[in-house]
């Protein structure tokens, strides 16, 4: 279960005396990233079952939902463009249409070459492109989010699995990434030693990039979002739950992973928001990047049942009540990044204005 733990445990604790400001109220953002992976054990004739078990039940949630700004629930499919299948997109794009999803790239390689990440890098852009399901610059240039499949951004896998290009992050850069949403993977070995921050990747190869890098901070690292050799790492919660306990004893790993077995609640709700991940010099805002595997039943199924439901419930409660100090708001990935980007660039206008800051909504949403 503590596997890993000699590498992100000190700083873990070191990172525990950040403490939410007294007074105001206090923004969360919450972002759900699915590694969505509809093929997963399955054919084509079951990806596109699930694919309408998704159709059929998530507008309703984001129908009777909405966060403190009225936003809908969001839902970020974080596809694998090694996997492209025209017709489990254009599903996808539906889903897209009817409920505000959004998609960006998932990729599982290994044993690859600069040249080969580059190329399905790239074959993978112009395949979501021709859906309308990537963000697009007004010179046209698209621009996504990124999680490595397995885990091994950068080559960061100590056993040398799953990824092969030490140089990973600056063939991300080129090809339109604008931030990666990896992290946390523990208890696998691949978790970076750096933990709960949002930061720029050091200048550096393998694992190194994600091991150390700048926390991004309010008027002073905006230069570094346009470095080649420097990507925007959005880390989730990860924390030690010590009111569960495995063998009555050893606390359990909170990695703020959504699945049937471990559903959103209001203790592990507490707990993420206890690591205030956030952008230095705006402690009012605090960033929740949550992670799933939704295309598989074992999870959609709590993603789309009762328990997701009870969660949405309760954010809305607390949302409605004048005397509570948090309130909750609904994000993409895409959006979490203009957010962050906001807050580093000391803009403050109303988050509704916020979320396309940067980077504009992708051609099936406009």
């Amino acid at each position: 279960m503590l596997r890993s733990v000699d590498r992100w445990l000190l700083p873990y604790v070191t990172s525990l005396p950040r403490r939410i400001p007294a007074d105001g109220t206090i923004s969360v953002f919450i972002a759900v990233c699915d590694h969505f992976e509809p093929l997963h054990d399955t054919d084509l004739t079951g990806a596109l079952d699930r694919l309408r078990t998704w159709l059929d039940r998530f507008p309703a949630i984001t129908d009777r939902f909405c966060g403190a700004d009225g936003v809908p629930p969001r839902h970020t499919c974080f596809f694998p463009v090694e996997q492209y299948e025209p017709r489990l997109l254009d599903e996808i794009s539906k889903l897209c249409r009817s409920t505000k999803a959004e998609v960006e790239i998932h990729l599982h390689h290994r044993n690859d070459s600069a040249a080969g990440v580059e190329d399905k890098l790239q074959n993978g852009v112009q395949d979501l492109c021709r859906h309308g399901l990537l963000s697009r610059e007004e010179s046209g240039r698209a621009r996504y989010g990124f999680i490595h499949g397995n885990w091994a951004l950068n080559h960061c896998d100590p056993h040398g699995r799953g990824c092969g290009v030490h140089r990973e992050i600056p063939i991300l850069k080129q090809t339109g990434c604008f931030a990666d949403f990896t992290m946390p993977s523990a208890p696998h070995a691949t978790q970076a030693r750096k933990v709960n921050s949002i930061y720029y990747s050091a200048d550096a190869t393998g694992a190194n990039a994600l091991h150390s890098g700048t926390n991004v901070a309010a008027g002073v690292t905006a230069k570094l979002r346009h470095s080649p050799n420097r990507l925007l790492l959005i880390q989730g919660p990860l924390a030690l739950n010590w009111k569960r306990r495995k063998f009555s004893v050893l606390p359990k790993i909170e990695n703020s992973d959504l699945t049937g077995r471990n559903p959103p609640d209001a203790l592990r709700m507490q707990l993420w928001i206890n690591q205030r991940i956030g952008v230095t010099g705006r402690p009012d805002w605090i960033f929740v990047k949550l992670h799933t595997h939704g295309g598989i039943p074992q999870n959609f199924n709590m993603l789309l049942g009762e328990p997701m439901l009870g969660f949405f419930q309760a954010i809305e409660k607390a949302n409605r009540d004048p005397d509570h100090r948090f309130r909750y708001h609904f994000v993409s990935a895409r959006e979490m990044v203009n957010l962050i980007h906001a807050a580093e660039d000391k803009q403050m206008e109303e988050t509704d204005k916020l979320r396309n800051y940067l980077f504009p909504p992708p051609p099936v949403l406009q």
